[in-house]
């Protein structure tokens, strides 16, 4: 799902125009980005947390040359749904844990 499909479901659904709904989309989505820039966890009930790692360095193979290659110890978003998206998924692809 592209985020036009999201803007196009939101906007027939609330009946703000695709204009409106794709100005809240971004302020939304920019507000998120600052808040994990700044160290900050972004939490929504039910649905999951955003939260930012830090990933140890390791190597990393070149797949071209083959050459290892260094990679430096760096900060990375990562997303934990929540117990009731993770159900709720498995239930309708019918995987039940």
């Amino acid at each position: 799902m592209t985020k036009a499909d999201i803007v196009d479901v939101i906007a027939a659904g609330t009946g703000l125009t695709k204009v409106e709904t794709e100005a809240t989309i971004d302020a939304f989505l920019k507000t998120m980005s600052e808040a994990l820039i700044r160290g900050d966890r972004v939490e929504f009930r039910k649905f999951g947390s955003f939260d930012i790692k830090q990933r140890a360095p390791k190597k990393a193979r070149n797949p071209g040359t083959g050459q290892v290659v260094e990679l430096p110890s760096r900060m990375v978003p990562v997303f934990k749904p929540s117990k009731l998206l993770r159900e709720k998924v498995n239930k309708a692809l019918g995987q039940h844990l």
